[in-house]
């Protein structure tokens, strides 16, 4: 993908599920989720091992089809192998995009995605790109 598709991606969406959502600040998806709340966004986490729990002030949910409002992006913090059963649930909550995080590399639930119409979007970390791409918010 094209980084001006990336870049106008970014700056649709508002409301983030973020899969594989870890309460431990030394990982990378609690950093990266820390650091997407306070871009503006709405971000969701997702852990079945979480769930009904709240990480850093939003509450968590097991699974994509629990969420009880729309989600534009869903960005994958699990395992490659994981990746396809996860974009399966992106795909039947209507999400718009679906977001492999850095080494979540799965062309299967790639292709089922973009099938279905979403935007894919691989091997990249949206905190990288945010700054990269001259996104970031100063708040």
């Amino acid at each position: 993908m094209q980084e001006s598709e990336i870049k106008s991606l970014l700056q649709q969406v508002k409301t983030i599920a973020l899969v594989g959502a870890s309460d431990k600040p030394t990982r990378a998806s609690y950093v990266v989720m820390a650091y997407l709340l306070s871009q503006g966004y709405e971000v969701i986490p997702v852990s079945p091992k979480l769930a009904g729990q709240t990480l850093q002030g939003q509450k968590v949910f097991a699974h994509l089809k629990e969420i009880d409002r729309p989600v534009d992006m869903v960005d994958v913090f699990r395992n490659s192998d994981a990746a396809y059963e996860v974009a399966e649930e992106a795909i039947a909550i209507n999400a718009k995009v679906l977001w492999l995080q850095l080494d979540v590399i799965n062309l299967e639930a790639e292709a089922i995605a973009q099938q279905a119409g979403l935007k894919v979007v691989m091997d990249r970390c949206p905190k990288i790109e945010i700054k990269k791409l001259g996104l970031e918010k100063v708040l």
